[in-house]
C-alpha cells in the first residue's frame, strides 16, 4: 500500500510541476516568448506555444499513466535542455543562483529516469505504451 501511495504521489508531483509550467505559459504567452528570445532562440512565440503543448502532453501522461515511461524519458531530455539553455554556465557569472537552478534540473532528471525505468505503477493507469518502450 505504501508503494502505491508513493508512486501516485510522485505521478501527481510530476504532473503538477508540468501543469504549473504549462499554465504560466498559457496565461502569458508573450512573457514566455520574451524569455525564450532573451536566451537567443529564433521564433520565440512559436517555441513558447510548442513548449506549452508539450508540457500539456507530459502532464496528461504523468496523471493518467499513459505512455508514462516514454513521457519520463522525453521530460528528462527536456529538463536537461532547459538547464543548459536557460541556466547553464553562461548565466552563472551574472547570478550565482543560476548555478543552483542548473543543478536542480539534474535532480529532477534523476527522478524522471527512475520513473521511466519503474513505470507508473498498477493503480489508476491508462494502458497505453509505445512499442519502443516494450519490456
Amino acid at each position: 500500500m505504501s508503494k502505491t501511495i508513493a508512486i501516485l504521489l510522485a505521478r501527481l508531483i510530476f504532473g503538477a510541476v508540468f501543469a504549473m509550467a504549462m499554465s504560466f505559459k498559457f496565461m502569458d504567452m508573450q512573457s514566455t516568448a520574451s524569455y525564450i528570445a532573451a536566451a537567443g532562440f529564433p521564433f520565440p512565440l512559436f517555441l513558447a506555444w510548442v513548449a506549452a503543448f508539450f508540457e500539456l502532453g507530459l502532464t496528461l501522461a504523468f496523471l493518467t499513466g499513459a505512455f508514462f515511461s516514454e513521457a519520463s524519458v522525453l521530460a528528462g531530455i527536456y529538463v536537461v535542455f532547459l538547464a543548459f539553455a536557460f541556466h547553464g554556465p553562461s548565466h552563472w557569472s551574472g547570478n550565482q543562483a543560476e548555478f543552483g537552478f542548473f543543478i536542480d534540473h539534474f535532480t529532477f532528471l534523476a527522478g524522471l529516469l527512475f520513473a521511466a525505468v519503474h513505470g507508473p505503477g498498477d493503480t489508476l493507469v491508462v494502458k497505453a505504451r509505445s512499442p519502443l518502450m516494450a519490456r
